[in-house]
């Protein structure tokens, strides 16, 4: 069970669905594809990986929505708000809608994804942009400048 020190609580529009995170997420994101951009009715959606053992639902249940395939996005059965996603052939972290915690972030995601279908307006300020997903040998160097930058190394 995850215990609350050091935590953030989050859920759902209409509040029947809450989670619990533990500690900072391992990066933040913004994704472009079109997709998210569809699933959000937005320009892009906005994320934190965080470790699965530091995540937890704490009230309510989820239903599967957006694509049913391998990757399983997770929504509120009542008001449909898009809470997270766990990736396909990933299962070290869950993909946190981060706009849904109570206090949302002020920084700027960290990467972003999926750029060769951005909105040409739409600029979210990452430090590091990738035309499809970084590859899987880039995340271990990108979580630690991530984590460096967080607490100053």
């Amino acid at each position: 069970m995850i215990q609350a020190s050091d935590s953030a609580e989050g859920g759902c529009r209409c509040g029947r669905v809450r989670f619990r995170v533990v500690g900072p997420p391992l990066f933040t994101a913004a994704c472009h594809c079109r997709g998210c951009q569809r699933m959000t009715g937005s320009a892009f959606s906005v994320s934190g990986g965080y470790p699965v053992e530091k995540f937890a639902l704490i009230a309510g249940d989820t239903v599967i929505g957006g694509l049913h395939g391998a990757t399983r996005h997770h929504f509120c059965s009542h008001c449909m708000s898009w809470l997270f996603t766990r990736p396909e052939g990933i299962d070290a972290f869950v993909n946190v809608r981060t706009t849904l915690l109570d206090v949302p972030p002020g920084e700027p995601p960290f990467l972003e994804t999926c750029t060769a279908e951005l909105l040409p307006w739409a600029q979210t300020g990452a430090t590091h942009s990738f035309e499809s997903y970084p590859p899987p040998d880039a995340f271990g160097p990108l979580v630690a400048e991530f984590t460096a930058r967080r607490t100053g190394g």
